[in-house]
C-alpha cells in the first residue's frame, strides 16, 4: 500500500552569519553524549529510570542533537569552495516520540525531526517540516496535539536563532 503525505515546510531566512545561526540553534538544544544516552537508555529498567536519563540530555526547550551532518562539506569537496554551507540537525525528544507514537506508530518514522540550515545569497535558510502535516493522514487527534506542541517547539528555536 502507498499513502500520499502532503508535508507543510516551515521556512524563513535570517540576515545574520551561517556559524551565528548554527550557534543559536545549538545553544537551544542538548548535547548529551550519545554513547553514554544509549547505555542508559538501553540499561533502564523502568520507564521512571528512562525518563531521568533522558531528561538528563534535554535542553530547557525540551530538545536534544541526536546527529549533526555537514552536508554543505560534500558539495565543497566537488567544487573545491567554502560554500555552499548546509547543515542537517536531527533533534527532538523519545519523551514526545513516545507520546505521539503510542496514539499512531507511524509518527516513528519522522522522529527525531530535521532541521536545514542552508546558507544561499539571500541569507541564512532555516526550513523544518511540520510534524502535524507528517501526521495528519493518520487521523489521531492525540497524536496531532503532541505533534502541535512539538511544532511550536522547533519553530520557536528557530525563529530566536535566526534572530
Amino acid at each position: 500500500m502507498i499513502s500520499r503525505v502532503e508535508v507543510e515546510r516551515f521556512s524563513l531566512t535570517s540576515s545574520k552569519p551561517f556559524d551565528e545561526v548554527i550557534a543559536g540553534v545549538n545553544a537551544a538544544i542538548g548535547h548529551p553524549d550519545m554513547a553514554e544516552f544509549g547505555r542508559s537508555t538501553h540499561e533502564a529498567c523502568t520507564f521512571a529510570e528512562l525518563k531521568s536519563a533522558v531528561e538528563k540530555g534535554l535542553s530547557k526547550a525540551g530538545l536534544m542533537l541526536f546527529m549533526q551532518l555537514d552536508q554543505g562539506a560534500v558539495l565543497q569537496k566537488e567544487t573545491g569552495q567554502g560554500t555552499p554551507r548546509i547543515i542537517r540537525l536531527l533533534i527532538g525528544n523519545p519523551l514526545i516520540m513516545k507520546e505521539m507514537a503510542k496514539h499512531a506508530p507511524d509518527a516513528g518514522s519522522y522522529a527525531p525531526v530535521t532541521v536545514l540550515v542552508d546558507e544561499r545569497a539571500d541569507g541564512v535558510h532555516l526550513s523544518y517540516d511540520k510534524m502535524t502535516s507528517l501526521l495528519a493522514p493518520y487521523g489521531n487527534r492525540d497524536a496531532l496535539d503532541v505533534a502541535r506542541d512539538l511544532d511550536s517547539k522547533v519553530e520557536e528555536l528557530l525563529r530566536n536563532a535566526a534572530g
